[in-house]
């Protein structure tokens, strides 16, 4: 929970003002039979069992209707709409929006992907790394610093992975101090 509200609802209801559609990956059916109550999100499980981000990545690319699709980790409860959205804005003819922080730091799990290059890539790929995949593509990069007209404090980017991680949320010293 974060500011009363789980991760997953902070997420719907910041996704649902600039998506078309939500869909929730889970490793199996028994994880999705806990986000049945959530209205207007469609929960789908792994195709390929294991496999982390990516295994995510396709099952939702395959379930997915939309041409461009927004990706983002269940553990980031601060998205900021306006990110989103510039993130959609900024396509073009790339295949792939992805925030930067430099050229090793990348936010792929913060991005905005053409699903069809998303499925061509992952129907036989040999990386569980979603780097492979970036580097093969044509990607756009957007600095995080362009981002900050949306977001001053880059807190679209909180990861919360342990308690410690919310107790600094919660105290206001996330996350911009600690990426650069």
């Amino acid at each position: 929970m974060y500011e009363g509200r789980t991760f997953i609802q902070r997420l719907i209801n910041t996704l649902e003002q600039v998506v078309d559609e939500i869909i929730l990956v889970a490793k199996d059916p028994e994880q999705c039979k806990r986000f049945n109550h959530l209205d207007g999100v469609r929960c789908i499980t792994d195709i390929r069992q294991g496999i982390g981000p990516i295994g995510g990545l396709h099952a939702g690319a395959l379930a997915a209707h939309g041409d461009t699709l927004f990706v983002s980790a269940c553990d980031m409860p601060c998205i900021n709409v306006g990110v989103v959205r510039y993130l959609f804005d900024v396509i073009g003819n790339a295949d792939a929006v992805i925030p930067s922080w430099n050229y090793d730091m990348i936010e792929p799990l913060h991005a905005v992907y053409r699903r069809s290059v998303l499925l061509g890539y992952l129907a036989d790929h040999e990386s569980f790394s979603l780097r492979p995949m970036i580097r093969s593509i044509n990607t756009r990069y957007v600095s995080v610093e362009e981002l900050r007209q949306f977001d001053p404090t880059l807190e679209t980017f909180t990861n919360i992975n342990k308690l410690e991680d919310l107790e600094r949320l919660n105290a206001g010293s996330f996350p911009d101090n600690d990426r650069e």
